[in-house]
């Protein structure tokens, strides 16, 4: 606990487990054998760079093995730590839980500000620390299965997944050690979209349910919703170019590392990240207005707010400030447990990051899965399916030819129901099953116990009952 008496990342994530917890009738022993981490391993390596020997420190934190592989994310950025990287591994038991993917919780982390080094530079060090790792089994298609998070993409997963089959080479399964690879490197379409696709499905499916938008004050549809986000990188963007494209939402701010930009029409998401990438910040952007002091437009008026950067943003200082009546957890820890009691009071609904950002790890089981199998999703019934489809369009096509029927097809009806699905029609028609699946086991807790009173109580409630389910089943 810090001197102002704000907890830290680790001690949020533990409290708000606490809080769940508390509310369920498990075992003794076992309520504290789900909420530690079983090991954390730390590395420390040598790479030679610009004449001399830079040495790293890199971490790879396994939470639970109630199943297994332990699944999660490696991120590169200059302040991880040990403590850091154990809570994002507890959260990534809890959310893998949720969402019913067959998976234990790891996290992994590296020391290091990827914008400090070259491509070639950067792979020689990601390809030093997946040494470091697989030949301890922190990577491996059965036991430890990374991903991208913050600082990290598709081009260190290749890596990754090259240094693994160039020390397995007779591992049939090498290209299941990891997940986001690049579609053409044994990836899966839609992996890079998917958890800002996610956070739209997490929205779309809150908006289904009128007692849920009531219980936030809000009432109608995402249509001309004002949406906050805060961080444009992956997640962001996507959630954000989803949301204001094919929802109707309305971008009205977007808070970066160098400050706010903000347009109550609605700032072009696209233009918008095209300008960060050539110009390295949101300042200058051509028809919004700016502002240095970002962090202030998280108190923004809005009816959405989305924090999709790092941990902590909405705390004990300024969560009073916050008038967002619908906080979405794009990010991981962005509130912290003491923001978290302050908002439940004044009546703010929070989705949960547990679940609101559990798109990248669903998309990434399937993405394991497709790897295992070797086969892309719809490849042996794309063409059936279109086969089937053809019969009742040519039945249709002679009925509306009969001059005693007087109608005839919609245009693009023919063209639209005759295609099949692909790989990436699958991928999110199974995304957004899923995240609707886990909202209507988080909504049955919600709203049918009377001593539990937010979305991120009854998803720890869901999650931590079917880990100790497993843990059940394996006799302990």
């Amino acid at each position: 606990m810090s001197a102002t008496g704000e907890p830290s990342f680790r001690q949020s994530v533990d409290l708000m487990f606490n809080r769940a917890a508390a509310l369920m009738d498990l075992p003794p022993g076992l309520e504290e054998k789900i909420r530690v981490c079983n090991a954390t391993y730390t590395v420390r390596f040598g790479v030679r760079l610009r004449g001399e020997i830079r040495t790293f420190t890199g971490y790879r934190s396994v939470h639970s093995e109630h199943m297994e592989p332990a699944k999660g994310g490696i991120r590169f950025a200059p302040n991880v730590n040990q403590d850091e990287v154990e809570a994002l591994a507890s959260l990534m038991t809890y959310k893998c839980a949720l969402v019913e993917t067959p998976f234990g919780g790891s996290k992994g982390g590296l020391c290091i500000d990827p914008r400090h080094y070259d491509d070639f530079e950067l792979e020689q060090i990601t390809r030093r620390f997946a040494y470091e790792l697989i030949k301890r089994d922190m990577i491996n298609p059965a036991q430890n299965v990374p991903a991208p998070d913050m600082g990290t993409g598709e081009r260190e997963m290749a890596v990754i997944a090259d240094q693994y089959q160039r020390m397995n080479t007779t591992d049939i399964n090498a290209k299941a050690c990891v997940t986001g690879k690049p579609p053409h490197a044994g990836g899966i379409q839609g992996r890079v979209e998917a958890t800002g696709r996610g956070v739209q499905y997490a929205l779309q499916e809150f908006f289904r349910h009128p007692e849920d938008i009531a219980a936030a004050g809000l009432s109608g549809t995402l249509d001309g919703k004002r949406v906050v986000v805060q961080g444009l990188g992956n997640v962001g963007y996507h959630a954000a170019h989803f949301l204001s494209t094919e929802d109707g939402a309305i971008i009205t701010h977007v808070i970066e590392r160098d400050g706010v930009v903000s347009d109550p029409e609605g700032l072009n998401i696209n233009a918008l990240r095209d300008w960060i990438a050539e110009n390295g910040g949101v300042r200058g952007f051509p028809g919004a207005e700016y502002h240095e002091e970002g962090l202030k437009a998280l108190e923004a008026e809005c009816d959405i707010l989305i924090p999709a950067a790092i941990e902590g943003v909405i705390n004990m200082h300024n969560a009073q400030s916050i008038k967002a009546p619908l906080i979405i957890e794009a990010a991981n820890g962005p509130v912290t447990a003491g923001a978290d009691e302050i908002l439940r009071h004044k009546g703010t609904v929070i989705i949960p990051d547990l679940y609101a950002n559990a798109g990248g790890v669903t998309v990434s089981y399937f993405e394991w899965v497709k790897n295992l199998s070797h086969i892309r999703f719809g490849r042996m019934q794309r063409r059936q399916e279109e086969a089937r489809h053809q019969l009742i369009v040519d039945e249709l096509e002679r009925l509306s030819a009969d001059p005693g029927i007087n109608w005839q097809l919609t245009p693009n009806f023919k063209e639209r129901y005759l295609r099949g699905a692909g790989e990436l029609e699958l991928v999110r028609s199974g995304l957004d099953d899923t995240m609707r699946a886990a909202y209507q086991s988080m909504r049955e807790v919600w709203h049918t116990r009377n001593d539990v009173t937010d979305l991120r109580t009854a998803g720890f409630m869901v999650s931590i009952g079917r880990v100790a389910a497993s843990y059940r089943a394996k006799g302990l």
